[in-house]
Order: structure tokens, then sequence, then C-alpha cells
């Protein structure tokens, strides 16, 4: 991964943040895959886990995700770091819900690759320790074709 890379993942959250989501859907390559883990109990909420496959459909699921929330959902980049093969990111995130107007908050760690200036593969985890045990696998290590 290089500096450019970087920059790609850090425009998607910017995007998001200022709610421009056709531009944050620029950054999608159009071949993208979002992996979104089941939960276990306590652990929170997803609306969906699975597999995500092509734009399109990466594009449905955080539209679906974010009709939860009220303008003010954001996100706040503490950690990044470059494994090479793909780029780790710790977050948290925070804002309203958009039905309830009750202060929602959570943290996610998330793996993401970047290839020709696009963004075509994100995973989703509970914390470092599962994103770096991801990150050891042929999809993500080998650098498996999106």
């Amino acid at each position: 991964m290089s500096e450019d890379d970087l920059e790609v993942v850090f425009a998607q959250f910017d995007a998001v943040n200022r709610r421009d989501f056709a531009r944050a859907m620029e950054l999608y390559d159009e071949d993208v895959v979002l992996i979104v883990p089941p939960v276990s109990p306590g652990e929170g909420n997803v609306f969906e886990a699975g597999r995500f496959e092509g734009k399109e459909a990466v594009g449905r699921w955080f539209g679906n995700w974010f009709q939860a929330f009220d303008a003010d959902y954001r996100f706040d980049i503490e950690e990044t770091e470059d494994l090479g093969h793909a780029i780790y990111l710790f977050a948290r995130h925070r804002g309203r819900g958009r039905a309830s107007g009750v202060e929602v908050h959570g943290e996610n760690a998330y793996l993401y690759r970047v290839r020709n200036g696009k963004v075509v593969r994100i995973g989703f985890f509970a914390g470092r320790e599962q994103a770096m045990t991801a990150a050891a696998l042929p999809e993500w290590s080998a650098g498996e074709t999106d």
C-alpha cells in the first residue's frame, strides 16, 4: 500500500462525514467487496452481515445503514497502519438515531485494500485482534483478485 492508497481511504471517510455519498461512491471500484461479519450477542448490532459484491450492493448496504442515523453521524479515525497488502484502520463513530434521537456511538476496526486509486475490499471487525487475524488470511494477504 502507498501513501496515495491511504489518502483514498481518508477521502472516503471525509466524504461520508460531509454526507457527500456520491463522492464516497466514486472512490469504490466497480467490483468492490464489503465483508461484514456477524456479531456475537453483546458486541453491538449491524443491519446485515455478509459478503456484498459490486458497487451497487455495497452502496445499498451503506445507504441502508446510514438511513438509521441523523445527518450528524460521523467517524473519527484514531489509528491507521500500512500492512503492505492492506490498510488497517480503527475509528470511533457517533451521532443520533434518526427515529429515536438517542445518541449512539461505536467503534470498529477495518481493513481496506486499494488498487489503482479505488477501494476494492473493505472488512469490518470488532477490534484490532480480529482485523489482524483476518489480515493474515489468503483473501487479504495473498492479494486475492476481488
